[in-house]
C-alpha cells in the first residue's frame, strides 16, 4: 500500500521535476517512503535491491497510485561487477542520476561471540562494502561527465556510541559515516556533495523481524518510553528530510550526519545495550526467529 499522501510532504508539487534518484533497498520500509516521496515530487526513481518480486510490486504500487516513472532493478550490491550492469543500465535509460540513496542494509541482534564469519560478512558486505561499490560506480560517472549529484546514506546513532549486541551494523555504518565525511571534501568541490541520516525506530519490517524477533518483540515497545517523545519515527518525517537533502537548493549542506530519532540517542543511547540482561534461552529463541526470518527471505531472492 502507498505510504504517503500529498498531504504528508512539505513541499511543493513538481519539486523534484528532472531529478533521477537511485535508491538501494528501495522496495521496502525505509527506502519505499524515501523512493514515493521523490516520486511524488516528479523525480524518476530506481529501486535496487536483492528480492526482485517485491521491487516490481513497489514500482507497480507506486506508479499505479501517483503516477511517474518507477523502475526496479534486481541488484545484488555485495557483487561489484552486478553494480556496474545496474548503472550502466540506468544510465542507458535516460542519463546520468542526479542523487543516490545508499539505503539498502542488513542487521540482527546477536552477543558477538555468536557471530560466525558467514554471519558477519551478511552485514558487511551490504553496508559496508556494497554502499561504497555503488557510490564509487556513481562517483567515477558523475566526474567523468563533470556533473552534480547528492549522495544520502542511511546510518544510525550508533556512529556515535557504538551498537552492542549489533558490532557488525555498527562497525559497518560507522565507515559508511567516515565515507560520509571524507568524499564531501574530497569531491565537493566537483559538485558532488555527502550526507548522511541517523533514524531512530521507524515501524520497518527489518527492524521487527530481526532486531525485535521472537522473545525480543515487546522491545521495540517498552523502549518507546525512553524517547523524549514517547513514539517511533513516521516515514513522512524521514521521507521530507531526505528529499530536502537531495535537492540542488540544500547544496551547502555536506558532510554531515543528521538524526531523526526524537533525541532518544541523547535521552538513551539509542542503542541494545540492555540486552546485556538476557539470558541464553532468550538468545537462543532470538537466534531461532531470526534463523526462519532469513529462510523467508531467501525464497524471494532473484540475485
Amino acid at each position: 500500500m502507498p505510504q504517503l499522501s500529498m498531504d504528508d510532504l512539505m513541499f511543493r508539487p513538481g519539486l523534484m521535476r528532472g531529478e533521477r534518484i537511485l535508491i538501494t533497498g528501495g522496495g521496502t520500509g525505509l527506502g519505499k517512503a524515501m523512493a514515493e516521496a521523490c516520486l511524488m515530487l516528479g523525480a524518476e526513481v530506481y529501486i535496487c535491491g536483492r528480492r526482485g518480486g517485491v521491487l516490481d510490486e513497489t514500482a507497480r504500487e507506486l506508479t499505479d497510485a501517483h503516477g511517474g516513472k518507477m523502475v526496479g532493478i534486481a541488484c545484488d550490491i555485495r557483487v561489484p561487477e552486478a553494480i556496474e550492469e545496474m548503472l550502466d543500465r540506468i544510465w542507458a535509460d535516460g542519463g546520468a542520476l542526479t542523487g543516490l540513496v545508499n539505503n539498502a542494509a542488513g542487521n540482527f541482534i546477536s552477543r558477538t561471540e555468536d557471530l560466525s564469519p558467514r554471519g558477519f560478512d551478511a552485514i558487511a558486505n551490504i553496508v559496508f562494502r556494497g554502499s561504497f561499490f555503488v557510490t564509487l560506480g556513481c562517483g567515477k560517472r558523475w566526474i567523468a561527465e563533470g556533473r552534480k549529484a547528492s549522495v544520502v546514506s542511511i546510518l544510525t546513532t550508533w556512529i556515535w556510541n557504538g551498537g552492542p549486541f549489533t558490532v557488525p551494523s555498527a562497525m559497518s555504518k560507522a565507515g559508511l559515516n567516515a565515507m560520509t565525511q571524507s568524499l564531501a571534501v574530497e569531491w565537493g568541490g566537483k559538485g558532488i556533495r555527502f550526507n548522511s541520516i541517523a533514524p531512530g525506530p521507524f515501524p520497518t519490517e527489518g527492524m521487527s523481524a530481526r532486531l525485535n524477533p521472537g522473545a525480543a518483540r515487546d522491545m521495540g515497545e517498552s523502549a518507546r518510553p525512553g524517547n523524549p517523545m514517547g513514539r517511533v519515527g513516521e516515514m513522512r518525517e524521514l521521507a521530507n528530510l531526505a528529499v530536502y537533502l537531495l535537492h540542488p537548493l540544500s547544496e551547502y549542506v555536506n558532510g554531515q550526519a543528521i538524526a531523526i530519532d526524537g533525541a532518544a540517542y541523547q535521552a538513551t543511547g539509542g542503542n541494545f545495550a540492555a540486552l546485556r540482561a538476557w539470558t541464553d534461552e532468550q538468545w537462543q529463541a532470538a537466534r531461532d526467529s531470526i534463523r526462519a526470518t532469513n529462510e523467508k527471505d531467501r525464497a524471494q531472492r532473484t540475485v
